[in-house]
């Protein structure tokens, strides 16, 4: 594994006894030295071969999900053993508080809905005016608009569910590359 990754035989045991966390870089290298898109990476190997969905099942649980940490986000991608998924559930808890710490919106494929399960959010969209949304209430966008989530008056941090779905197979993927450089995925995590 080390000689195909490029990555030493004593980092890799640290990683696989969550001793070490790999960086969003190493991640990278790794699902490309490997030939593997980045998703494939959290996914549970299966030894027999793929057959027509007919009736899956996935236990949400945050022992198994795949955490990644952002400056404005802490994500925690559940259900990540199912492959081909047409929407993937994210438990997020949001620290952002302006759209100056934000940053610049978020575009990706698809659309999302996102519920507030503590807190409160204020929504920013780059064609409509900003919203605030509280506990219990939801909303649902285009995910190719500009967007950003961040933390309403009054919150130190809001918890929101949200289900990012689109036709595009490599959706998971193109969630992590997100925040390009700035991202951490804990060893074990999503194992």
């Amino acid at each position: 594994m080390s000689a195909k990754s490029g990555i030493p035989v004593s980092t890799l045991s640290k990683i696989e006894h969550d001793r070490l966390t790999l960086t969003y870089d190493k991640l990278l290298q790794l699902s490309q030295r490997l030939g593997l898109r980045m998703s494939e990476l959290f996914s549970e190997s299966t030894d027999t071969a793929e057959q027509p969905v007919t009736a899956r099942r996935s236990i949400g649980d945050l022992s198994r999900a795949v955490r990644v940490e952002t400056p404005n986000y802490d994500y925690y991608y559940l259900c990540t053993e199912l492959r081909r998924k047409r929407m993937i559930p994210v438990l997020t808890t949001i620290r952002a508080r302006s759209v100056e710490e934000f940053g610049e919106l978020v575009h990706h494929s698809g659309e999302e809905y996102i519920y507030v399960i503590e807190g409160g959010i204020e929504i920013h969209t780059e064609f409509y005016d900003p919203v605030t949304l509280k506990k219990g209430e939801s909303i649902y966008i285009d995910s190719n608009m500009g967007h950003a989530y961040l933390t309403a008056k009054g919150f130190d941090e809001a918890q929101v569910l949200g289900v990012c779905s689109s036709a595009d197979e490599g959706l998971m993927e193109s969630l992590l590359n997100l925040h390009e450089g700035e991202v951490s995925v804990p060893a074990g995590a999503g194992s």
